[in-house]
């Protein structure tokens, strides 16, 4: 997995980001997001608001977004929070960016499942087209990013980019996927397993067949 860490504060990013402020569509859902915890404990809308405001910084860049330190400053600022306790959400999940990023963020799954199933070649494919882990290649397009399991485990290997997973991927299968992105297009979510909708088996159930169709009591039978 790729080492995390903090972008340093500069005079530049201060100037770039220490006037950052929800936009009105961002603070309408920040106090969507507030109102749902009682008096006291609206603290707890801290990840919410720090996803917001990586997708507003990912607006703005044209990126998937990321977190500089005046934006988790703003945010701290917006819940009366102490800047240090914001900052231990950000750097805690991964969600979150703590780098910049590319327009499509790459992360590849390298837990046992997707190795197994051929993550080697996902990750292959990827370098063939100039990514590198923990690094954002020159055109700004792609950032990569080798992660733990991710929970697709029937569906391995798989790959998540930006919001989307994609699944029973091959190295052919996500070159389709990545030309698709690089073009504009909204490749498919999912498996890209021809004939498979979700996790089902590929061919059909081969147990429990009367379930396909009806819910089928089988404690008689057993």
């Amino acid at each position: 997995m790729a080492d995390r860490y903090i972008e340093p504060v500069t005079a530049d990013l201060r100037e770039r980001w220490g006037s950052f402020a929800f936009t009105p569509a961002w603070e309408e859902k920040a106090k969507a997001a507030i109102a749902r915890y009682p008096d006291g404990r609206q603290k707890s809308a801290v990840m919410a608001l720090l996803d917001y405001a990586q997708r507003q910084v990912g607006e703005e860049t044209n990126t998937q977004g990321w977190l500089p330190i005046p934006v988790m400053e703003y945010v701290a600022a917006y819940l009366d929070m102490p800047v240090i306790r914001v900052v231990e959400v950000a750097t805690f999940y991964t969600m979150y960016n703590l780098v910049p990023v590319g327009r499509f963020h790459v992360q590849v799954c390298g837990t046992t499942p997707c190795w197994l199933r051929g993550s080697d070649e996902v990750m292959e494919t990827c370098k063939k087209r100039g990514m590198k882990k923990g690094h954002t290649t020159e055109d700004g397009l792609w950032t990569l990013t080798e992660v733990e399991c991710m929970g697709n485990c029937a569906s391995a290997p798989m790959v998540q980019i930006n919001d989307d997973n994609y699944e029973d991927l091959t190295g052919e299968r996500l070159d389709v996927v990545l030309d698709a992105l690089a073009a504009g297009k909204s490749p498919k979510a999912g498996t890209q397993e021809p004939g498979r909708h979700t996790v089902e088996p590929v061919g059909g159930p081969t147990t429990l067949t009367a379930m396909v169709d009806a819910n089928h009591d089988y404690r008689g039978e057993w």
